[in-house]
């Protein structure tokens, strides 16, 4: 009996290990695959941010004013024409130089720190720009020791020997903040192997491996790194390079190399969640077969105590049995209430992760032509001046990187920065920005705020974005009617806060809130919205903690109700 005990134990702890690897392998190949998509969403918003600018330079090289100062005259009017398209574009700097590589005038000709005077001949950009190419590179301001993306474009003039370079510095240091804000370990490096951007601010400007004497000398010509030591990072790769160590720290590892300028970008990830999940996997398993064998182990006590016992307890017993079947019928439905729950859940998210390698194709894909056309109108508002088409094109490209903008969402990650503040204070500002909206539908907004504290602790950007999204729902859902009304009540206890929104227009109809919140999920005529409005609200509300409730009102209408703690620490 004792040997039959010990095989059975060592055939449980095959089963568990067995179990575990498998399950394992498998976690860790949905990380992998999730970490993929994550990687192509950042390779694209990196090309898009240095592509946006690219034909910049060249429609700058054709300016007249650019052209006539080339030949000679006077920089004065040129350097107020270069601040206002740098301010407009939101380019860090816009310089023309000589064929020498003097600055003869500049966006920042007014600063203390202005590359008015000064002599980049030594930058490559300057020279690929001398040679007929468009010039491209990273480095740190040689000026203002900021760092930046470089691109330049040769100016000439047709039967004139006189000849220039216009170049244009973009600033990724809003890049390097969202990548430091996400919560995610990416790496951007050049050819070279040095890192330019990373999450990580002491990652930057690390190598990927000690650099030769050759390229030293070569970023030492150019200046590209300033004074920075550029030390090697303390990593390696391991695992047929799908794992990587850094810092000690063992973490996944996936790369991609498609991008401009021969550059690279590194993603790490931890397998953390991939081992919980095993090893939750293998307790199920391991319990179901425990629970199996105690059943087996309790029916067979339950026969040979049958068999022993009087007639007149086998009444009792019996009765007995029928509880504890009826026991295990309800811990069954539960659990296959709970599966159901899970299962349903297991569907939306995969739905959210195929909708975020759909946003980031989007993204990528309209990306570049939305910048082109940006950069036409801006030309042709150079060259041929305001106009009523123009700034109705210009509308339109916005309203198109609007609508990227809202895809990017399912791609967010990370923690946002959080602040004090009072819930009727963020309805008021909201009101004001839909004040447009409000008149056009000639609605009637009623809003009420007791004389409580309604301070919260949290995101106030996104929690306004939650308000304006719901009201104009509202404001969508009374226009047309004969009343148009919107109510508006805030209120609050010790541990929340709360707001709801009702109206008195169409109402849910036939739709739950759950079909309202999966995206793209509208009651708009076509062209009026995306139907991600309540989609973002509700991951808004559920990262600050709290919930949203919707449902129709009994006299018409529909009645949305969120409830937020007053402090959303956890998000």
């Amino acid at each position: 009996m004792r040997m039959t005990h010990l095989l059975l134990l060592l055939a449980v702890a095959l089963l568990a290990v067995g179990l575990n690897r498998t399950s394992f392998s498998y976690f860790k190949a949905q990380e992998v695959e999730e970490a993929a998509a994550r990687l192509t969403l950042y390779r694209s918003t990196l090309e898009s941010e240095l592509r946006h600018f690219a034909h910049l330079p060249f429609l700058l090289s054709l300016d007249p004013i650019v052209l006539a100062t080339v030949e000679g005259a006077t920089a004065k009017a040129l350097d107020q024409r270069l601040a206002r398209f740098a301010q407009s574009a939101g380019l860090d700097a816009i310089y023309l130089m000589d064929r020498n590589g003097l600055t003869i005038s500049a966006s920042n000709a007014r600063h203390a720190t202005s590359f008015k005077g000064q002599n980049y001949s030594f930058r490559p950009y300057f020279q690929e720009a001398r040679n007929g190419e468009l010039g491209e590179f990273y480095g740190i301001g040689a000026t203002t020791g900021i760092p930046g993306y470089f691109y330049a474009m040769a100016v000439r003039k047709a039967q004139s020997d006189a000849e220039g370079v216009i170049a244009i510095k973009i600033d990724l240091s809003d890049l390097q903040r969202r990548w430091e804000s996400s919560g995610e370990r990416i790496v951007l490096t050049n050819s070279d192997g040095v890192v330019l951007l990373a999450s990580d601010p002491d990652w930057r400007y690390r190598t990927l491996a000690p650099l030769t004497q050759d390229q030293r000398e070569r970023i030492v010509t150019s200046r590209q790194f300033a004074a920075e030591p550029l030390d090697p990072l303390n990593w390696s790769l391991d695992q047929g390079n799908q794992s990587a160590v850094i810092n000690g720290e063992r973490l996944l590892y996936l790369k991609t190399s498609d991008l401009p300028n021969s550059w690279s970008l590194h993603f790490f990830v931890t397998d953390d969640q991939a081992a919980t999940s095993a090893w939750l996997t293998t307790a199920a398993v391991l319990a179901l077969v425990l629970m199996s064998f105690s059943a087996f182990q309790v029916n067979r006590i339950r026969l040979i105590r049958s068999a022993l016992q009087a007639s007149e307890r086998e009444e009792t017993e019996l009765r007995h049995a029928n509880e504890r079947l009826a026991v295990e019928i309800e811990e069954r439905r539960t659990a296959e209430r709970s599966l159901q729950k899970t299962q349903a859940e297991l569907e939306r998210a995969g739905r959210l992760a195929a909708l975020g390698q759909l946003a980031s194709s989007v993204t990528h894909e309209l990306g570049q032509p939305i910048a082109a056309m940006r950069n036409q109108l801006a030309a042709s508002e150079m060259t041929v001046g305001p106009s009523a088409l123009n700034d109705k094109m210009q509308g339109l490209v916005a309203r198109m990187e609007n609508i990227t903008q809202q895809l990017k969402f399912f791609s967010r990650k990370g923690r946002d920065s959080l602040e004090n503040f009072d819930l009727a204070d963020v309805m008021r500002d909201a009101l004001g920005l839909l004040e447009h909206s409000i008149a056009a539908r000639e609605a009637d907004i009623r809003m009420t705020a007791p004389d409580v504290d309604l301070t919260l602790h949290a995101n106030r950007l996104r929690i306004e974005q939650v308000i304006t999204n719901i009201v104009r729902n509202a404001l969508d859902a009374v226009a047309g009617g004969d009343e148009r009304t919107v109510e508006i009540t805030l209120g609050g206890d010790p541990a929340f806060v709360w707001f709801e929104i009702a109206d008195s227009g169409h109402g849910l109809g036939e739709k739950t809130l759950d079909d309202l919140r999966e995206p793209f999920a509208t009651t708009r005529e076509s062209g009026e919205g995306m139907g991600l409005g309540l989609t973002i609200s509700a991951g808004i509300v559920s990262d600050h903690g709290g919930t949203i409730s919707a449902a129709d009102r009994p006299k018409g209408g529909a009645r949305f109700r969120i409830e937020l703690p007053r402090s959303a620490g956890g998000i």
